[in-house]
């Protein structure tokens, strides 16, 4: 599909579905694993607790899911509503 410029000069995306690549949304769940889990044991060290970063892990993961969810929803879903 042709990419029509609007008139601020940027090229207009907004009739493309999103690309559905399984590894873009793998990395999105695995970059939440490692960094939240990476902050959790930072955390853990600085504070001198055990069990942050297992929440940092779970809280990677919800948070990589969410965000697979909102970029690989499709146009029109009902999670997919602007609010104005």
């Amino acid at each position: 599909m042709a990419q029509h410029d609007t008139p601020e000069g940027r090229a207009d995306d907004a009739g493309e579905p999103p690309s559905q690549d399984p590894w873009r949304a793998f990395s999105y769940v695995l970059t939440g694993v490692a960094f939240y889990g990476l902050v959790g044991w930072g955390l853990d060290q600085w504070w001198g607790t055990t069990y942050l970063v297992g929440i940092g892990i779970v809280v990677g993961a919800v948070l990589g899911l969410y965000l697979t969810w909102r970029v690989f929803a499709t146009p029109g879903s009902p999670g997919d509503q602007d609010t104005k």
